[in-house]
């Protein structure tokens, strides 16, 4: 079995409070920052489906994937849109987190639903490929705790038709934490347990 650096079950916090940070976080960067003008909606009509994961094990959490891609492929889009599938106690590393990816896109292929859903990736430790850890760029995809987000490809279709200059985004979500800064995004998460992102 494959197991790679996990996070210790007593340095997170239960269930209930990992999907509070969540949604937490959803909604003062990634809405309140419109940093993806595209959530708010399934956000507000509650389409999102928050799982936390129990797995200690890459082939855990793999299984527990499959599961997810399954269910969302299934239901019906007015009831869930998207999936975050959060997983506090497994590839707490980003390095390790990143090489998952591949098994993970693997996986969405072998059950012939590329194309259909899509996985993205959120992190406490993500960096872009040329960044610095401390970028402040790095931050537009800094969750609080290590998340798949399952996605409906017609969905992302729907939203770009909707945002003719979606491909502009990135660089908006750049200029916005640039102006931003670590300061500011501390200042965002006044009061938090946790600041997502910034380690102690």
């Amino acid at each position: 079995m494959s197991t790679l650096p996990a996070s210790s079950p007593d340095a997170r916090p239960d269930n209930a409070t990992v999907i509070a940070e969540m949604r937490d976080w959803l909604e003062k960067a990634v809405i309140g920052l419109n940093l993806c003008p595209f959530a708010k909606a399934v956000y507000v009509k509650e389409q999102v489906r928050y799982v936390v994961s129990e797995a200690t094990t890459t082939d855990e959490l793999l299984e527990q994937l499959r599961q997810e891609l399954e269910h969302l492929a299934e239901v019906s889009p007015e009831k869930t849109d998207t999936t975050l599938l959060m997983h506090p106690q497994v590839l707490a590393d980003f390095l390790d987190f990143n090489d998952f990816l591949e098994q993970a896109d693997a996986l969405l292929e072998a059950l012939e639903l590329d194309g259909i859903l899509q996985i993205a990736e959120f992190h406490p430790e993500f960096q872009f490929e040329g960044t610095r850890p401390d970028d402040i760029s790095n931050f537009t995809n800094r969750a609080p705790w290590p998340t798949l987000h399952l996605l409906r490809e017609e969905s992302i279709d729907r939203a770009v038709e909707a945002f003719p200059e979606a491909e502009a985004i990135y660089e908006r979500n750049i200029e916005t934490l640039d102006q931003l800064g670590e300061s500011g995004w501390r200042a965002l998460f006044a009061g938090a347990a946790r600041v997502p992102g910034i380690k102690g």
